[in-house]
């Protein structure tokens, strides 16, 4: 079997980790004939998660996200739904669209049939890995490493519950500074169960309150219907520069630190490094130089958006809420954050030594 250039055959694929970046990259693998083996410390997948709904973003890429999956081999077989429909408020104004494609598609993640992490599961083992669960390995042991954020260098924090319902499907974003600190806060519903959350990126001590006034914020817009609820949230890190490969090892996901500094988005990101961090080894390329490649403009056009967002906050919000008036679709400018546009370059260097300040670097393992 090819290996890296100048290294030793492998015998054997070892990964760390079995999210959607371990998972993808077990896929690929073990279809091309490797022997993988994925540890997961856990006891099965996507027990950081208790059903919570998450978006596939659909307005970075030309390309649909489901359509794109399909490329790197992932088969939508995890249940998902479109929203074409969004509404943002700023707990006062109401914007409604209606999106010429889906802006996101939602998905549940946990380890219950149905959701986006069994999906994969499923998926990995019919390839034929070999899923290890409540075991791990030395990082130093891993050919790819796909852990998921570092807490030790947490710089967002989500809060909020999951709960059945009879509310019609719906997609809400709210921006105050109640609700969220330098954040955002949701509301989502499919499929009979919801997911309320805020997400912060400072005064993490507050979230509680900050949940508690977005809640009373979507009463007031919709009419809230909440059943069994059940907390869940999760911790989000940003990583300047992005780390790919460290000696032989490969970093996918949220460990690379690819994570939309801007909104939070990570899914995509995840599948498509952990499918191209397995192609470098099928393939024997440099998988440090084909990441920076693939990721490197969309990462660093965040960087500035976050950097903005940080120095104007609700100023820039209420910018951005002005040129959405009377837009129809809304997509197209949203995909504007992601070309690093001239604008963003001029500002990135300034951008980055902001985001460096404020919120540090982690040590790589």
């Amino acid at each position: 079997m090819p290996g890296m250039a100048g290294s030793p055959p492998m015998d054997m694929i070892r990964i760390l980790g079995a999210g959607p970046a371990g998972l993808s990259s077990a896929i690929a693998l073990a279809k091309a004939g490797f022997d993988v083996e994925v540890y997961e410390r856990r006891r099965d997948v996507g027990m950081r998660f208790r059903g919570d709904l998450q978006g596939l973003e659909n307005w970075s890429d030309a390309t649909d996200v489901i359509e794109r999956l399909g490329e790197i081999g992932i088969r939508p077989t995890f249940e998902h739904r479109p929203y074409p429909r969004l509404s943002v408020s700023d707990g006062r104004e109401v914007l409604s669209f209606a999106c010429q494609k889906p802006a996101f598609y939602l998905v549940r993640r946990g380890n219950e049939p149905g959701s986006l992490d069994h999906a994969l599961k499923e998926q990995a083992l019919d390839a034929g890995a070999e899923i290890r669960f409540n075991e791990s390995i030395p990082v130093e042991k891993a050919d790819i490493v796909a852990t998921g954020p570092d807490r030790r260098g947490v710089h967002a924090v989500a809060k909020g519950y999951t709960f059945s319902t009879s509310m019609d499907d719906l997609a809400y974003g709210l921006i105050n500074t109640t609700a969220s600190r330098n954040g955002y806060a949701y509301l989502l519903v499919m499929n009979g169960r919801g997911c309320l959350c805020t997400m912060l990126t400072r005064c993490f001590d507050e979230a509680g309150a900050c949940l508690a006034e977005a809640e009373q914020a979507f009463s007031e817009l919709v009419d809230l219907e909440v059943r069994e609820p059940k907390p869940c949230g999760g911790v989000g890190r940003f990583v300047l520069p992005p780390h790919f490969q460290v000696q032989r090892r490969r970093y996918a996901g949220e460990a690379a630190g690819l994570q939309d500094p801007f909104w939070g988005f990570g899914i995509l990101y995840a599948v498509r490094s952990g499918r191209l961090a397995a192609e470098s080894i099928i393939k024997d390329f440099d998988y440090g130089h084909a990441a920076e490649e693939a990721f490197g403009d969309m990462l660093k056009a965040g960087v500035v958006n976050r950097y903005l967002w940080d120095r104007y906050g609700l100023e820039n919000y209420a910018g951005i809420y002005r040129r959405l008036r009377g837009v129809k679709d809304p997509l197209p400018y949203l995909r504007s954050f992601y070309t690093f546009n001239t604008y963003q370059r001029l500002l990135y260097r300034k951008a980055g030594r902001h985001m460096e300040v404020r919120y540090g670097k982690v040590p790589v393992a």
